[in-house]
This record gives C-alpha cells, sequence and structure tokens, in this order.
C-alpha cells in the first residue's frame, strides 16, 4: 500500500515536463492506436511508450511489467477467442475440443493480432501517463480546461479517500485474519459483513469530520489548484514531432498491409 503509482510518478523525472504536452503525446496515441489498420503502429507505439516511461520516466522495470501481465492476459484472451471463432479465408490452425472443432483462419489471426496490438499500445499509452505525471498535477489541467469546480474537487477527493479506506480495509482484514476470522466459510462470511459494515460506519464519520474541518477554514465551495507553468523545450518539441511523424508514416505505410 505504500507503493501505488503517484509515489512512482512524484519522482519521475519526466513530472517536471509539461502536462499539455504528455497529455497530448497519450491522446495522439489512443487515437492513432484505434485509427490502425495493421498491429505494425500500434506495436511501435508500445515500444516507444514503454522506452520513455522505463528509460526516460526511470519507472522500474519490474513494476512495469508487472502492470503489464493482468491487462495482457486479458487481452491475451481476448485475442484468442477472436482468432478461434472469428473470420475467414485459409485454414491455418485447428484442433478439437471436447467433440467441438476449432479453426484458427487467416483473417480471424489478423484481427485478433489487431485487437491485442491496439490493446498494449493503449495500456501502455495510459501507464505513460500514470508513472510520469501525478494526480494532483492532472487536477490542475482538467481545471484549466474549464470543467465544473464539483466534478475536479468530487474527484480530487474519492481519489485521496480510495487510499484512505483501502488501508483501513486491509488493516481490519489483517485484525481479523490474526484472530481466525476467515477460518471457515461461516467466520469468513461473519467476518466480511463487520468488515464492510464498520467500512460503512468509518466512511460516514470520516464524511462528516471532513465537512466540519472544511467549514471551520472557510471553505467557500472551491479548492484553489494551482498549475505549474513548463515551458515547452526544443529537445522535447522535436523528439516529440519524430514520434508523431513516424507513427503517421507508419500509419499510412502499412494501412494495406496484412501480417497473415
Amino acid at each position: 500500500m505504500t507503493n501505488i503509482l503517484d509515489d512512482y510518478a512524484l519522482i519521475s523525472p519526466l513530472r517536471y515536463r509539461n502536462n499539455w504536452l504528455k497529455l497530448a503525446i497519450v491522446a495522439f496515441g489512443l487515437l492513432a492506436g484505434v485509427s490502425s489498420n495493421s498491429p505494425i503502429p500500434p506495436f511501435f507505439m508500445t515500444i516507444c511508450m514503454a522506452f520513455a516511461t522505463v528509460f526516460l520516466g526511470k519507472a522500474p522495470l519490474k513494476l512495469y511489467l508487472k502492470l503489464l501481465v493482468a491487462p495482457l492476459g486479458f487481452a491475451g484472451m481476448g485475442a484468442l477467442i477472436i482468432a478461434f471463432f472469428s473470420g475467414t479465408g485459409p485454414e491455418l490452425y485447428s484442433l478439437s475440443l471436447l467433440g467441438y472443432p476449432l479453426t484458427v483462419r487467416a483473417d480471424g489471426l489478423a484481427l485478433a493480432l489487431l485487437v491485442l496490438a491496439r490493446s498494449v499500445s493503449g495500456m501502455c499509452c495510459l501507464y505513460f501517463l500514470s508513472l510520469t505525471t501525478p494526480m494532483i498535477e492532472l487536477f490542475a489541467v482538467l481545471k484549466a480546461t474549464r470543467l465544473p469546480d464539483s466534478v475536479i474537487e468530487l474527484s480530487m477527493l474519492i481519489y485521496r479517500y480510495i487510499f484512505v479506506f483501502l488501508e483501513m480495509a486491509l488493516s481490519i482484514k489483517y485484525a481479523q485474519t490474526v484472530r481466525l476470522g476467515y477460518g471457515n466459510f461461516r467466520h469468513s462470511f461473519h467476518s466480511y459483513s463487520m468488515l464492510v459494515s464498520t467500512l460503512f460506519i468509518r466512511s460516514w464519520e470520516q464524511g462528516e469530520r471532513l465537512f466540519v474541518s472544511m467549514d471551520s477554514r472557510c471553505y467557500n465551495g472551491k479548492m484553489s489548484l494551482f498549475e505549474n507553468k513548463r515551458p515547452v523545450k526544443a529537445p522535447e518539441l522535436l523528439l516529440t514531432s519524430i514520434y508523431f511523424l513516424a507513427t503517421l508514416a507508419l500509419l499510412h505505410f502499412t494501412k494495406n498491409i496484412q501480417i497473415v
């Protein structure tokens, strides 16, 4: 619980780069990924985003690979289902499962690779933003976009108290576990019910204390957020332009290329 994504974003060298530029890079990557007709551009963006996050942003490689495991497994299972249950064209591979024939065809495999590439590139783009930009700075950027203050302030409070109550829930569960509260199904059900009810009461009490403390500090309905002005430097602009142009070139030259 002590190592969340914001902790790595706070110590990342890319934290001190222009936030609007990072958002533009991520938005461009997401749009280019879903617009690609070939898996080559998304895989290229995956490599670029992973390099920027790990080598430029100094995110631990082991952590980065752990973050990719769960969504990559989900995307891989989806790609397998697409490969076996969709597509036409020449038969590439077939097997029998419980008497039911499963066949991988050329179009199905091509679509599966494309979906997998798009999913991985999108994940890497979002991890680039998460591991290089603290949430408080993202909230400041959202405030500059003229979103309603109530939406931003609620988002800030929700984000803050997710971790407060998660840590509280883990502490309660640990105390229950050392007292054999999860020794069998009946005890587990009772302990889990107590955990949920206690956490609900604690959340209600914390909300009331927060309201009183904010009122006592003359809260007038608005929280002040200050965005750090960081100009875009020439090397950053040059590197970003090369990345954009290379991706656009790949999108153009691979739009009619079939991997399978």
